[in-house]
């Protein structure tokens, strides 16, 4: 298996880009790994990985737990509707889409994966909605 934080991204991406609820709102093509603010909104972009290893469980799996930042970009464009309430209207729908789901990696699987934090700070362009996500999962492989 790859490192936790990357095996993650990968199925939580997957989740993401295959729930149609969230293709509703955001391009597939649109949710990615990055640290920049996007040219293209709205947006997922996954950043800020973490990795604690925990060892092995009682059926000899390694066991790690990973943890990262969604964070959410949407742009008013009609100026009908704020940025902001893009962004929550996505967090809802990625919180639907992980909250208490086993999630498929090679190898292995993620199991306990939960949004545990969200927040909305304003940008200083108006036009911005801006949301992140952390998001934290138990990864079970095999050695």
């Amino acid at each position: 298996m790859i490192e936790p934080t990357l095996a993650l991204q990968t199925a939580i991406r997957n989740r993401l880009a295959g729930s149609p609820n969230i293709a509703a709102l955001v391009d597939p093509e649109n949710i990615r790994a990055g640290s920049s603010r996007p040219d293209d909104t709205p947006c997922i972009i996954m950043s800020n990985a973490s990795t604690s290893l925990h060892g092995h469980d009682y059926r000899a799996q390694r066991c790690a737990w990973a943890s990262f930042d969604l964070h959410i970009w949407a742009m008013d464009r009609e100026a009908e509707v704020n940025g902001e309430d893009i962004v929550k209207e996505i967090a809802f729908a990625i919180t639907q889409a992980l909250d208490k789901h086993s999630l498929q990696i090679d190898g292995g699987y993620v199991d306990h994966c939960r949004v545990t934090h969200s927040a909305f700070p304003r940008d200083p362009q108006p036009t911005f909605g801006h949301g992140i996500l952390s998001v934290e999962a138990l990864i079970r492989w095999i050695v």
